[in-house]
């Protein structure tokens, strides 16, 4: 145990790309400060939607290769980011990308044709487990994952919620699978989210710039996406405006998936803003000390 980290955070996603979109500034910072970074994506995203056209060929329906391919990408994006422990749940290709389609109301939803190996058809108690045995191995003090609707509705971003919920209860339990290690408690969950004034805020200022089709239909004072969350539900920012670099070249390394002159880059005068502070909600634990703004501004505050 010596030679772990004295400060340890683990972080469950779906698919390459969504923990550098969602958190990859907070990892970024960590990295550079020396605390233990660990991730565990839960499949390959073999069904991602591909944006660029000279990987169109990769396409499931097609020759096939995108998760291996976006292994690679992920590879690259972790160098980018300083993280060197990263992990698929149950190894590379236990589980496969679920797949999703649009509901007429604007989220996702599953998709009319699962395969039988997907992630969305995992036994839960099976795949928490895996997470187990990672959770005894390091230990962690905080755990970062989606909320109970994923951000938007993707099967495999509720999955991962459910599997890491799930698994870090079940990694407390003395008695369970005495097997994978001693028990550990993690003292503090987060669910990442996204501030509603901070959206707002970025639309307006897209919108008065004359830019009108960046997230398309989002008006800065109507209706926001379910992935947008009241400023009243947050609990932490953690500001790595300092590392955002690192998190745009991290988002740039998966390249199948994120389009260079896409709306996440669209704001490039704003991007240290719009992509160096990182929101969370508390799931577990209590909240440790906040800042000016009543949030607290260290995942790790109170521990």
């Amino acid at each position: 145990m010596s030679d772990l980290p004295e400060q340890r955070i683990l972080l469950v996603h779906a698919h390459p790309d969504d923990e550098s979109i969602g958190q990859g500034a907070t990892m970024a910072r960590y990295a550079a400060e020396g605390r233990g970074v660990t991730l565990v994506t839960c499949t390959a995203g073999e069904l991602g939607e591909i944006v660029v056209p000279d990987l169109e060929h990769l396409a499931d329906e097609r020759d096939g290769g995108l998760g291996e391919h976006r292994r690679g990408e992920l590879a690259a994006a972790m160098a980018a980011l300083g993280v060197t422990d990263h992990r698929f749940l149950g190894g590379f290709g236990r589980y496969r990308d679920s797949g999703m389609k649009w509901h007429e109301d604007g989220h996702a939803v599953a998709a009319d044709d699962v395969h039988e190996s997907a992630f969305w058809n995992a036994d839960l108690t099976e795949a928490a487990t895996l997470l187990v045995e990672i959770v005894r191995e390091v230990r962690p003090q905080v755990l970062v994952t989606y909320d109970e609707f994923g951000g938007y509705g993707h099967p495999d971003h509720i999955q991962a919620h459910r599997v890491a919920m799930y698994g870090a209860q079940l990694a407390a339990v003395p008695s369970y699978r005495r097997d994978l290690g001693e028990a550990w408690d993690v003292p503090k969950i987060y669910w990442g989210a996204m501030s509603e004034s901070r959206m707002r805020e970025g639309l307006r200022r897209l919108r008065e710039s004359g830019d009108t089709t960046t997230f398309e239909g989002m008006d800065p004072d109507g209706p926001l996406p379910p992935f947008v969350t009241p400023d009243a539900d947050l609990a932490a920012v953690v500001d790595a405006r300092e590392h955002t670099d690192r998190k745009v070249a991290a988002m740039k390394a998966h390249r199948s998936q994120i389009a260079p002159d896409g709306p996440f880059f669209a704001a490039s005068g704003d991007v240290a803003e719009m992509w160096g502070l990182e929101y969370f909600r508390l799931a577990k634990g209590r909240q440790g000390p906040v800042g000016d703004e009543g949030l607290e501004t260290d995942l790790f505050a109170g521990l």
